[in-house]
């Protein structure tokens, strides 16, 4: 049964119009702070939000003995990993709850200590994420793995040597495991075909501020030289260019107008590109991106992701609610995750023409053309969408549903928005500030998330 605190009430029809902020990315926040498991001495990382993969990690680090407290300016923390010691395995479990991120633990732990523990493995449902990968990964660099009823225990009798690696596919968790593993290891470490988006930059800039010497190639490889020690590090993280390409989305589905501040051209080029061939508009300035519907029709696209620097499969399902307001045939091709196109079934429910097909609609390499999932969509628009009750199936599923419910006509009942809390810092309050006319069952005003 949903939680009454767990279900929005969206009362559709009204443009969205005003000023929010993201701050620090969700794909490097959690890492950064996992990476101050490997320094000698404490850590200050700035611009942190408020978001559960964050308080996740920050238990689990103080479950490991890590000092993590709140730092001078709003947004810092200061991590002090000088009295690392192991976790009780009830704890871990109880502590680490849908998040993927506990698979990372385990490069640094096992440096610390020499062994690490981590329990079966949650997050979104969109697709194969398989974790072996991780493991054949520790393997190489000499871990021993053994597998438990609870969880997988490591070991590393001896210090972790460097190895070479070639990823089947440019997997960003895979690469995170690597580097973070990598650079207390003996040699060198060589990783191909590996993956380069931002957050991977910045982690690799967090690394290389703490002692760390790692080379990235124009050919995805990268090169990590492992070293004796590392010492803290103080880094401001990149800004969520994921949450800001959702909120860019609820611009242009709601015929709004939404200043992000903290959002940057540099890492969303790709999606600005699409964000104005599909007819929206956009202005940037130093502090921010303004993002707007200007009026007039949206045109319809062919639309395929891909690993950076392509579109980013978290950038599909935000757009794809606006797509169906844009007049014409869109066609969306999803390369990374399978089972992505899953939420346009509710988009259906609510008046939207989707089709998905099994068959690859795009150009692009893809992993899944043979393989029956149906991955392709072809969007047929412009089309009224209706209020309806909605259960958030994944992060950027449920934003996109929000999308769809604020667009629509009527009142939607949004159920399981304790999901979207994940990557989304404050998103009611955001809301509320943009003019949504959102309220909890009762007819309350939504609760500050913090």
């Amino acid at each position: 049964m949903t939680r009454s605190n767990d279900v929005l009430l969206v009362h559709g029809g009204t443009p969205l119009e005003g000023e929010i902020r993201v701050r620090g990315a969700k794909n490097l926040v959690p890492k950064a702070m996992v990476a101050a498991l490997l320094g000698s001495g404490p850590s200050r990382l700035r611009n942190v939000p408020d978001i559960r993969d964050v308080r996740v990690v920050r238990g689990l680090l103080q479950l490991h003995g890590v000092t993590v407290r709140p730092g001078d300016e709003s947004g810092e923390l200061v991590l002090d990993p000088t009295h690392v010691e192991s976790a009780n395995v009830a704890d871990i479990d109880a502590h680490a709850g849908s998040s993927r991120i506990p698979i990372l633990f385990c490069g640094p732990l096992l440096h610390r200590l020499g062994h690490a523990f981590i329990p079966g493995l949650g997050g979104c449902d969109i697709g194969g994420r398989p974790i072996d990968f991780h493991f054949d990964v520790l393997r190489q660099f000499g871990a021993t793995i053994e597998k438990r009823a609870d969880g997988q225990y490591l070991e590393a009798p001896h210090r972790l040597r460097g190895t070479k690696i070639r990823l089947p596919y440019p997997s960003v968790g895979s690469t995170e495991q690597v580097l973070l593993t990598a650079v207390l290891a003996e040699g060198v470490t060589e990783l191909s075909n590996a993956a380069v988006e931002p957050e991977i930059e910045d982690l690799i800039c967090v690394l290389q501020k703490m002692g760390a010497i790692i080379s990235m190639d124009t050919d995805r490889t990268i090169r990590i030289t492992g070293v004796d020690k590392l010492g803290g590090y103080n880094h401001r993280a990149l800004p969520d260019r994921l949450e800001a390409a959702s909120w860019a989305s609820a611009a242009l589905a709601t015929e709004g107008s939404i200043y992000v501040r903290g959002a940057r051209q540099r890492e969303m080029m790709t999606f600005l590109n699409t964000y104005r061939k599909v007819g929206g508009a956009f202005d940037i300035g130093d502090e921010g991106i303004r993002f707007w519907h200007p009026g007039g029709k949206l045109d319809a696209i062919a639309l395929e992701t891909d690993v950076h620097p392509g579109f980013q499969t978290d950038w599909q399902q935000p757009l794809v609610v606006a797509l169906t307001q844009a007049s014409g045939l869109s066609i969306v091709h999803e390369t990374v995750y399978e089972s992505r196109l899953g939420f346009t079934s509710a988009l259906n429910q609510m008046g939207a023409h989707i089709q998905l097909y099994r068959e690859c609609l795009g150009g692009s390499a893809c992993r899944f053309g043979q393989r029956n999932f149906l991955h392709s969509a072809v969007v047929s628009g412009p089309t009224k969408l209706q209020g309806a009750d909605l259960i958030i199936p994944d992060l950027r599923g449920g934003f996109s549903y929000l999308i769809a419910a604020l667009a629509a006509q009527g009142t939607s009942r949004v159920h399981g928005i304790d999901l979207i809390n994940r990557g989304y810092e404050n998103f009611m309050e955001k809301l509320v500030e943009l003019g949504a006319k959102v309220e909890l069952p009762g007819g309350t005003a939504p609760a500050s998330t913090r």
